[in-house]
């Protein structure tokens, strides 16, 4: 094939991506205005209601604007030669493939972000201000860049130069060492994630002696669960939006806490919603993502390795030497469409095991409370309760409001 052909494959997924997403996003805001299922008429009083609907609105209209930006920008920069530009500049600063790969990734990354900061800026301090979800500051916003920044040169940078210097030494096997390395990492993350990352960003303290403890640890004897580890941590110092997640196995497992969670819903409807989060453990679905991630990614080293050598890859985004890097980057949005399908996948699968987890709650404790949790934190986050079929099944990981009151009342 040649690479003008190639090309204009790439600028064309690129292009089809964006009109679908946009299309469904239409498709969505169309029932912004719909009246509510008479199951969930409790959920928002009228001016509720009202402001529900103008917050979706405005996150519509302003995700329209600075996705619609981004896309021209990346347009422009695959029409102007953009990553030939970079390449030379990488190449200017080492003449190692390494060294030039991370120096290149490094500057697409740090514009990419430069360029979304306004955005970011003003969805937070305007938007979500605006709507009451902001509690956070101006030092908080850029800290948690830099601290971003910082994870992504180290931890990406390092499994970046560990896959390039496996391809160097082995070839076209080097996706069986690449896929180790990256299951490796992706196990040791899943243990130790909330014990090594989060503290950079947030505050953790174990759950406080008292009634909401005791009720929590009695709910977990009875369903023979050794929960030593609850958590709370300060998800107040960025939003109100309030959440809870299971994390990691075995000695390492714990439950994590929102303080908002805590404070916007009664210990009831918080053990209810623990109970949840307990059902995707007892239903092994941590194993099961774990595992099906670990499959998807060692298709994706195989299928790179089968093309990552080709000049034509290169040659398509104006790069005249072969180069893992450059090759990478085209791969990737080749290989999106297949990404689209994976994820159209992973979201079925994550829907299902949310019913899994919210019977498992109604069996062990009990459906009325999760209800009313679900009830509360879908007000609080003023949540779309009547979004697009089609823009569910394509983007939803979870069951919307609507189908998980209709499965708990069952």
């Amino acid at each position: 094939m040649e690479p003008q052909t190639l090309f204009y494959i790439i600028i064309g997924i690129i292009i089809v991506n964006f009109v679908i997403d946009k299309t469904l996003g239409a498709l969505n805001a169309k029932h912004f205005n719909d009246a509510l299922p008479e199951e969930l008429n409790d959920v928002y009083n009228v001016e509720e209601y009202k402001k529900s609907q103008r917050y979706k609105k405005e996150q519509y209209r302003f995700g329209l604007l600075s996705s619609s930006i981004s896309i021209v920008a990346t347009l422009l920069f695959f029409f102007l030669d953009g990553f030939a530009l970079v390449d030379g500049w990488a190449r200017s600063f080492s003449d190692n493939a390494i060294g030039i790969a991370l120096i290149f990734f490094g500057i697409i990354v740090f514009a990419s972000d430069i360029l979304s900061l306004p955005f970011s800026y003003y969805n937070t301090f305007v938007i979500e201000e605006k709507y009451g979800f902001n509690k956070t500051n101006t030092a908080t916003f850029f800290f948690d860049k830099l601290k971003g920044w910082a994870m992504m040169a180290v931890v990406g940078g390092g499994l970046l130069a560990g896959i390039i210097w496996f391809y160097q030494i082995t070839g076209s096997n080097f996706w069986l060492y690449a896929w180790g390395l990256v299951t490796v990492f992706t196990v040791f993350m899943n243990l130790f994630y909330a014990r090594l990352i989060v503290p950079i960003f947030n505050k953790q303290s174990p759950l406080e002696d008292g009634s909401l403890r005791t009720k929590i640890e009695a709910y977990a004897n009875t369903v023979h669960f050794n929960l030593a580890n609850i958590f709370v941590i300060d998800g107040s110092k960025r939003s109100t939006k309030a959440n809870a997640y299971f994390s990691g196995f075995g000695r390492e497992k714990r439950i994590t806490l929102y303080d908002t969670l805590i404070n916007d819903l009664d210990e009831e409807e918080i053990v209810a919603v623990l109970a949840h989060e307990v059902g995707h453990y007892k239903r092994k679905h941590i194993i099961y993502n774990l595992t099906t991630s670990v499959l998807l990614t060692g298709v994706t080293f195989w299928l790179l390795s089968l093309f990552i050598g080709s000049e034509t890859l290169s040659a398509a985004l104006g790069v005249s030497e072969a180069s893992f890097h450059i090759g990478l980057v085209a791969f990737g949005i080749l290989y999106s469409p297949i990404s689209e399908v994976t994820s159209l996948f992973m979201n079925v699968l994550s829907r299902k095991f949310e019913y899994q987890a919210d019977n498992y709650a109604k069996e062990t404790y009990a459906g009325p409370p999760l209800i009313s949790a679900l009830k509360k934190l879908s007000k609080n986050s003023l949540s779309n309760l009547t979004p697009h079929p089609a823009f569910v099944f394509m983007n939803y990981s979870h069951p919307t409001m609507l189908e998980r009151f209709r499965n708990l009342k069952k």
